[in-house]
């Protein structure tokens, strides 16, 4: 087992990479933050970024392409009041910083004099959350291909009716540095890997497809021999299971989702419109409604970046702030709303450490980690038995979903017809619809099962992806508008 690195030998390996290759120390990191200094604005970063990412994927029975990038850069941003000014460059040198210093502190007044002295720089504090292994080089190249020539194998074995297996392997080492304007420095070591698998089968002139994989934090070689048959099996189970769906029957109706992926449908619906940026700006359907009830009693919802090696987890987010575990909402009833420095500072709050960014070269954003809802005490076998009619969503693809409205759209990838207590049959095609405050107080039973993803979860939000994490346990909702085929 790799052990988390502690904070002063990450802060060691950023500098490392960033600073030391480019001739820069702590003494130019001063000069840089003291140009910016020189004009009063309220909040202030630098931050670098090195990434090293590579990829393989497999398709038709062979490893068709690889792919192997390397990136470097540094942000510097500048925020007076609502406004941000915000460079970047690929050029790492002391005369870029100073001319992005010099051009994004335009934005403020100059200030008095004397403000811009610096004193010696300080470590912020930091978790432990995950190791600092480089996780392209937990396994060499013929065992990358070879775990993925070992996927086509498995899956083809399963069943003849299997007609197409694609799989791909994507591993990632990014290390950050942030500089702050008060003279703190952070820094985090952030692996990152995710086997994905597809399966398409073939019966009768009919083809269905299934998905599956997972990841996290952590190296290659977490993908050992069970975990890849487990993906092989769900994959295959799921497009077999679909090869036998009828049309989903619409209508509104009662709705059981089961736990864990089902959780993309709360981050959406529901997540999304909890950021502090549409909340402040009153673009959100729970803009001003801290204290008041927006979920039924029993609905618990956190969201959480200090899970150890999940895939939404972050030792500091990208302003340099501690992560933090949030309670968005509280047996129904709306606690906070997630925020990055400047929407906190505007909404006369304090971070909730939620700034997170794509890369060097864009803006902090108030974004989710790892949204999930609390277990209750309902067994979920229960839950599912209590259905007269309605349907049993295991698994979602896409969907969409207004901020200001709160209403969503989801399409349903694995569903079941339920009719007394008893699981007919699968149905496909079935989308839910609906609005997210709405649905959350339509839940009338909260399983005991709660279980997080496997670890695919790619959030975009203003032309930017982020990896992050859902969960949620077994949930009945009463009354869902389901759109189907039937």
């Amino acid at each position: 087992m790799t052990l988390p690195i502690p904070p002063l030998d990450r802060l060691e390996i950023a500098k490392s990479l960033l600073l030391t290759p480019f001739g820069l120390d702590d003494s130019h990191l001063s000069q840089v933050l003291a140009t910016l200094n020189a004009h009063r604005v309220d909040e202030a970063d630098l931050y670098f970024q090195y990434t090293r990412s590579e990829g393989f994927s497999l398709e038709e029975g062979m490893v068709k392409s690889g792919s192997f990038n390397i990136s470097q850069g540094v942000g510097v941003r500048a925020v007076s009041g609502e406004k941000t000014a915000f460079a970047y460059s690929d050029n790492i040198s002391l005369d870029a910083l100073l001319e992005a210093a010099r051009t994004v502190r335009s934005i403020a007044a100059q200030a008095q004099a004397g403000s811009a002295r610096m004193s010696s720089l300080k470590l912020a504090p930091s978790r432990d959350l995950y190791s600092g292994i480089d996780p392209i080089a937990t396994l060499d190249s013929t065992a990358k291909i070879s775990l993925l020539e070992r996927v086509e194998r498995l899956a083809r074995a399963k069943d003849p009716r299997v007609a197409q297996v694609m799989a791909s392997l994507a591993a990632e080492y990014d290390v950050v540095l942030i500089v702050r304007a008060c003279g703190t420095l952070a820094a985090d070591v952030r692996p990152l890997v995710r086997l994905s698998v597809t399966v398409f089968a073939e019966q009768n002139g009919r083809r269905e497809m299934g998905s599956s994989g997972g990841g996290g934090r952590c190296g290659l070689d977490c993908f050992d021999d069970a975990l890849v048959g487990q993906y092989v099996d769900e994959a295959v189970n799921a497009a077999l299971t679909n090869l036998e769906a009828r049309p989903a029957p619409a209508g509104e109706m009662t709705v059981v989702l089961g736990p864990g992926w089902p959780g993309v449908l709360l981050h959406e619906a529901v997540g999304h419109g909890l950021e502090g940026d549409f909340n402040r700006k009153g673009s959100s359907a729970f803009c001003d409604r801290i204290g008041e009830r927006v979920a039924a009693k029993g609905v618990t919802v956190l969201d959480d970046g200090t899970l150890a090696g999940r895939r939404g987890s972050i030792n500091v987010d990208d302003e340099g702030n501690l992560s933090q575990c949030n309670v968005l909402i509280e047996n129904g009833i709306l606690k906070g709303y997630l925020h990055d420095a400047m929407n906190a500072r505007l909404c006369g709050v304090r971070s909730t450490g939620n700034g997170r960014r794509e890369s060097y070269a864009h803006v902090p954003l108030p974004r989710m980690t790892n949204t999930y809802m609390q277990a209750g005490s309902m067994p979920s076998e229960e839950i599912v038995a209590s259905i007269h009619r309605g349907l049993y969503a295991t698994h979602f693809g896409g969907g969409q979903v207004d901020i200001t409205s709160g209403k969503f759209v989801f399409s349903a990838s694995l569903a079941y017809w339920v009719e007394n207590g008893r699981v007919l049959y699968p149905v496909k095609g079935a989308t839910l619809v609906g609005s997210g405050p709405e649905c959350l107080k339509r839940v009338s039973m909260v399983g005991n099962d709660m279980k997080l993803d496997s670890g695919v979860g790619i959030c975009g939000k203003d032309g930017q992806s982020v990896p992050v994490g859902v969960g949620q346990p077994t949930l009945r909702i009463d009354g869902l508008t389901v759109g189907g085929t039937a």
